[in-house]
């Protein structure tokens, strides 16, 4: 590894530089833009490089990260102005082919309290999470054993198992950035899970507490969520199955 000012880098790797909005609530007015110049290999991810930085130029950044796979969710940012996992963006799909100089802009996600740098307050996305009930809910005696599912009733809601609870949908969301007080996208998807599952009894509940003001009516169809979802789950057509399945229900009061 030859170093350059005393930093390693690898052999290989391209300087690129990561513009980050800064934010420190024991010092607000100093909030703004910085600037870190890095290695990067094309085999890096952008956590990589967030690592790098604070590694070895400002131990002070800071972000959340975890698993560095694409599972937890914790490292959910906008990079050049789109919501994604830090952990699933691959250098290679960012450097240019040209070798032009290369700068990559990173802030946290929108709709939510910045606590520090990258990192914001989850708890209004995990209020929304909880009011939904996000849990198999049944009545009489507990069977002795397995609950019994056909393949095709697993596969009605198959897609949307496969959230990780990053936010990244929800805080792609304009209604949820106008007004936190809607469920968002998460919260529903989470709700379509167990709604249309056929083991699990507690739908109309669910359904009655997404009928409200800040439920899925809230919803204006920008595909916003679908496109930032980092799984791939088509998070606005589950949105459209539960407003689907509200009205054949024959008690949706839309406002």
């Amino acid at each position: 590894m030859p170093e350059s000012d005393n930093l390693p880098v690898p052999d290989g790797a391209v300087m690129v530089t990561l513009k980050i909005r800064r934010f420190n609530p024991e010092n607000p007015d100093a909030a703004g833009w910085e600037n870190f110049v890095v290695p990067a290999l094309p085999t890096d991810r952008v956590l990589n490089l967030l690592l790098y930085a604070k590694g070895y130029i400002d131990g002070t950044l800071t972000f959340r990260r975890s698993c560095a796979h694409g599972v937890c969710g914790s490292d959910a940012m906008q990079i050049n102005g789109i919501n994604r996992l830090a952990c699933k963006v691959l250098m290679r799909d960012i450097l240019p082919k040209d070798g032009k100089p290369t700068t990559i802009t990173i802030e946290p996600i929108k709709g939510l309290p910045v606590e520090k740098d990258l990192i914001v307050d989850m708890e209004p996305f995990f209020d929304a999470y909880r009011q939904i009930k996000p849990f198999l809910k049944t009545s009489g005696r507990e069977p002795e054993r397995e609950r019994i599912q056909s393949q095709a009733d697993r596969a009605r809601f198959d897609d949307t198992t496969k959230c990780i609870l990053c936010a990244c949908c929800t805080s792609a969301c304009p209604v949820y950035w106008a007004d936190g007080s809607y469920f968002g996208p998460a919260a529903i998807v989470n709700a379509h899970r167990f709604i249309f599952d056929s083991r699990d009894e507690g739908a109309g509940e669910r359904m009655e507490i997404l009928n409200g003001v800040d439920g899925v009516w809230r919803c204006r169809m920008t595909f916003n969520c679908t496109q930032a979802c980092p799984r791939g789950i088509a998070v606005t057509r589950a949105i459209t199955e539960v407003k689907r399945a509200l009205l054949f229900s024959r008690k949706a009061v839309v406002r």
